[in-house]
C-alpha cells in the first residue's frame, strides 16, 4: 500500500488555511507523499441543508472559529488576518489547481492564494488576484486561466466536488488514508499522516 494521503481542501475554508500552509514540510517529513484534492463546499453544506458555512449561520461558532484560527496561526507562526468577507468564492482557485494537481506548483500556488485570502485580506475570487499570483510565481497565467475556464476542466471540479460528497466529507480540510480511513480537520492533520505511515504496509 502506497503511503500518499489524499488531501481535501477549500480555497474559502478558514481551517484548509492552517493545513495547506502546514502540510508539504509535514509529509516529507513522515516520508508521505500529499495528493492535492481541491473542491468545493458549498455544494457539500447544500447537500446538507446548509445554505451558507456554519461559521455563519451560527454565531457563537463563528466568534470561536476566528479567534481559535488567530491563536493556531500565531502558534504555527503564519500570518493571518481576519478576511472582510467571509466565505470568499474559491471556484477559480479551485479551477485553477485542478490544473496543478500534478505539477510541482501546486503547493505553491495553494499556499499564496491562502495568503492572499487569510493574510493579506485579497478578493482570490478576482481573476487579477490569481494571475498576480500565477505571474509571481513564473508560471504562465494566460494559459493556465484559459485552460482553468474550459468546459472540460469545469465539469472536472464538479465530478471532483460531487466524489468529495460520496466519500462522505462534510467539511475541509479533510484527509483520506490510503485504506480509507477519513480524518477532518487541521488538527487532524499529524495524525492523518501517522496513520499513513503505520498502516502502509498492512
Amino acid at each position: 500500500m502506497s503511503k500518499t494521503l489524499e488531501f481535501w481542501f477549500e480555497f474559502a475554508s478558514s481551517y484548509s488555511y492552517l493545513s495547506v500552509m502546514r502540510i508539504e514540510p509535514l509529509a516529507r517529513e513522515a516520508g508521505v507523499e500529499v495528493a492535492w484534492r481541491p473542491f468545493l463546499l458549498g455544494p457539500v453544506f447544500l447537500s446538507l441543508g446548509w445554505n451558507d458555512s456554519p461559521f455563519n449561520i451560527y454565531p457563537p461558532k463563528g466568534r470561536y472559529m476566528w479567534r481559535d484560527l488567530a491563536r493556531l496561526a500565531e502558534g504555527y507562526g503564519l500570518p493571518f488576518q481576519m478576511p472582510s468577507r467571509f466565505p470568499r468564492s474559491g471556484l477559480l482557485a479551485a479551477r485553477v489547481a485542478l490544473l496543478g494537481t500534478h505539477e510541482t506548483w501546486m503547493g505553491d500556488f495553494s499556499r499564496a492564494v491562502m495568503r492572499a485570502n487569510f493574510a493579506d485580506d485579497q478578493e482570490i475570487a478576482e481573476p487579477k488576484v490569481i494571475r498576480a499570483i500565477l505571474d509571481g510565481l513564473g508560471l504562465p497565467a494566460d494559459a493556465l486561466l484559459e485552460a482553468a475556464g474550459s468546459d472540460d476542466n469545469k465539469r472536472a471540479l464538479k465530478r471532483q466536488t460531487a466524489k468529495a460528497g460520496e466519500l462522505g466529507l462534510f467539511g475541509a480540510p479533510s484527509f483520506i488514508t490510503p485504506d480509507g480511513e477519513l480524518f477532518w480537520g487541521n488538527d487532524r492533520l499529524e495524525d492523518a499522516l501517522a496513520w499513513t505511515v503505520n498502516n502502509a504496509d498492512r
